[in-house]
């Protein structure tokens, strides 16, 4: 099974697709994640990507297409993937479909008021890069995992989340058309109880 899930920044796709991958034992593809591994270890691909995304902006495709390819080839990748935060662009898209065939298309979707409320809360740890929001920490909490400090990553502040927004709207929405006509898309509320939108997906997933 191979599946991508769409949505803005901060609906839920990061926790649900952990969720998701455990019960399918699917490898989870989270091209942020490994851009923000690049940037802490400071590897080429790092340098390139940081100033993009420290401004909301996206990493030009070139780079993005090259760097899931290579992913896509890992053993754990071949038997079942979930790609989360690709593609973003129809572009990606296409150039996706020359080397993987997609079985479905998750998308979720929440409030903008809703999606700015829980990036601007998000903490990450330095250490274990474990997450977590405010509202539901004590001040100067550290991480509950490891006891690393907590911090605000500069793409979850506001002035970059209102550009990641706009940047979503414009370039990647059009994605949810896209494989609309494809008979792929299946949507979710992302508002919903977490429980409750991880149930929805998987009834989606048990029935391809």
């Amino acid at each position: 099974m191979k599946i991508i899930f769409l949505g803005p920044p901060g609906v839920g796709k990061g926790t649900q697709a952990e969720r998701i991958c455990e019960r399918f034992e699917l490898a989870h593809i989270s091209t942020g994640d490994i851009l923000r591994a690049n940037i802490k270890n400071g590897t080429e691909l790092g340098k390139a990507a940081k100033s993009y995304i420290d401004k909301g902006e996206l990493v030009p495709d070139s780079v993005i297409i090259d760097l899931v390819r290579d992913r896509l080839t890992e053993p754990d990748a071949v038997k079942g993937c979930l790609l989360d935060g690709f593609p973003r662009t129809v572009a990606q898209a296409e150039a996706l479909e020359e080397f993987c065939d997609i079985d479905a298309v998750i998308n979720m979707d929440a409030s903008v008021e809703l999606l700015i409320e829980r990036i601007t809360g998000r903490r990450v740890c330095r250490n274990c890069g474990a997450t977590f929001h405010i509202s539901r920490l004590a001040p100067d909490a550290a991480c509950d995992k490891c006891g690393g400090e907590l911090y605000q990553r500069n793409d979850d502040k506001l002035e970059t989340i209102e550009n990641r927004l706009k940047v979503y709207t414009a370039q990647t929405s059009p994605l949810i058309e896209y494989y609309t006509a494809k008979g792929l898309l299946k949507s979710v509320d992302g508002e919903k109880h977490i429980d409750t939108v991880t149930e929805e997906i998987c009834a989606i997933l048990e029935q391809l």
